[in-house]
């Protein structure tokens, strides 16, 4: 799994944050999205994909990534 998020199009609703937080992290000035890791353990799947739903401004992404490096499957929006 690898996560992308385009801070420049970030609201600072703080979803992202609730829903992974060892993930997500908010900067103090302004609250825009901080991706704390790009390739996060598996057993936080489910919640990274939960955070990507419910950002409104729709800038988290999530690709599965094979063993080959092939096949990405985008979700988020």
């Amino acid at each position: 799994m690898k996560v992308i998020v385009d801070q420049s199009k970030c609201v600072a609703s703080g979803q992202c944050v609730l829903s992974a937080p060892e993930v997500f992290d908010q900067r103090e000035e302004d609250g825009i999205v901080v991706l704390l890791t790009e390739t996060p353990p598996e057993n936080l799947a489910d919640e990274v994909r939960q955070a990507a739903a419910l950002c409104p401004a729709r800038v988290i992404w999530v690709t599965d990534e094979t063993a080959a490096g092939h096949g990405d499957q985008g979700e988020g929006q």
